[in-house]
């Protein structure tokens, strides 16, 4: 698999879980965090890998 297509791909899903997260687990208490707050990182993070698989996959076509 292609490190662009990669980074989409684990982008997405790491996205998907965080909105999940955040949506479902607000009445879930831990100690240390909220699973809320844990899957609004995980959201962040994703969007990041997402919007970076995105820019190599341009950046590889605009190369050839």
């Amino acid at each position: 698999m292609a490190p662009a297509s990669k980074n989409i791909v684990e982008g997405a899903v790491c996205a998907v879980i965080g909105i999940g997260l955040a949506l479902f687990t607000q009445d879930v208490h831990i100690p240390v965090v909220t699973l809320a707050k844990v899957g609004m990182v995980l959201i962040a993070v994703g969007g990041i890998q997402l919007l970076y698989g995105v820019y190599q996959a341009f950046s590889a076509r605009s190369v050839e």
